[in-house]
């Protein structure tokens, strides 16, 4: 177990035992002063997080000179727009942590109609404080084998929850949920999710997956532009997106950011829409 890791585990073992002793100081009266009795361990819960980011903030960072960008096919099909893309900035998310130094975000973005309002509903400052994962035409669509592959893990059952997309909303994601996320760990973080083997010391991962949509499981093999889930939203979300990266490694906590590329499309800037057809599977 590595240092962070250890870190990240007392964290969460302070603050199950701050709450126990709230609850219990609640029925029973402890031996005494009650501020002392719950003072202390919410001091060490908060020095704890305090080594948890600090440790966070420098993991994962890759050794060496990068390595050169791997060519896959894209994820998807349709038309979509790339958010906190590597194109504009390493690391794109602003940590390297979970193996997400190259990382991208894209959301579905169909041409809207003449006289039409946009397919995908727009960030509002107040209201609606949240709008339902079905407004979002990214919300159930299919996510394909980037390349002939093993899976070579998945995880589902976490909620697809409602949108972050009002400044009240994205404020609570930020301050809030974001950071509880975080120290409950990768998997509370990335939400569902697929990695792929695909061979040569490459893994894809497939974030944010919706609940219920995997259609492959660990050991299974697959061919490239074969359906393995669907864009959801669960785990650390604005909204239905799909977050896509390449690492080194099986395991987001250890691993560390692989360059992509994809077939046809390159690594599509920040605000740039790219359509994507039905062919990706076939081989470049």
């Amino acid at each position: 177990m590595s240092v962070r890791s250890a870190v990240e585990k007392a964290h969460r073992i302070a603050w199950v035992v701050l709450f126990a002793l709230v609850v219990v100081e609640f029925f029973v009266d402890l031996p005494g002063p009650g501020w002392v009795t719950t003072l202390l361990p919410a001091v060490l819960a908060f020095f704890l997080l305090m080594a948890v980011l600090a440790l966070q903030a420098g993991a994962g960072a890759p050794r060496g000179q990068p390595r050169d960008p791997v060519e896959v096919a894209p994820p998807v099909t349709g038309r979509w727009t790339a958010l906190n893309s590597p194109a504009d900035k390493v690391p794109s998310h602003g940590v390297h942590l979970y193996g997400q130094t190259y990382a991208i975000d894209i959301v579905a973005e169909p041409e809207a109609a003449d006289g039409e309002p946009p397919a995908r509903p727009p960030f509002r400052w107040v209201w609606p404080l949240f709008r339902r994962n079905r407004a979002f035409p990214a919300f159930g669509a299919p996510l394909l084998a980037v390349a002939d592959a093993t899976v070579a893990g998945v995880s589902d059952g976490q909620r697809d929850h409602v949108s972050r997309t009002s400044l009240p909303a994205l404020a609570y994601l930020m301050v809030i949920e974001g950071g509880v996320r975080s120290v409950l760990g990768v998997h509370r973080v990335l939400g569902n999710h697929v990695v792929l083997d695909l061979g040569e010391g490459t893994y894809a991962v497939y974030a944010h997956v919706q609940r219920g949509s995997l259609q492959v499981r660990a050991g299974d093999t697959v061919r490239a532009g074969q359906p393995i889930a669907r864009v959801g939203n669960s785990g650390n979300t604005t909204e239905p997106h799909l977050h896509f990266h390449l690492m080194d490694g099986p395991d987001p906590d250890d691993a560390r950011g692989v360059p992509f590329t994809w077939r046809g499309v390159g690594v599509p800037a920040n605000g740039e829409a790219f359509t994507v057809g039905t062919d990706v599977g076939a081989a470049g």
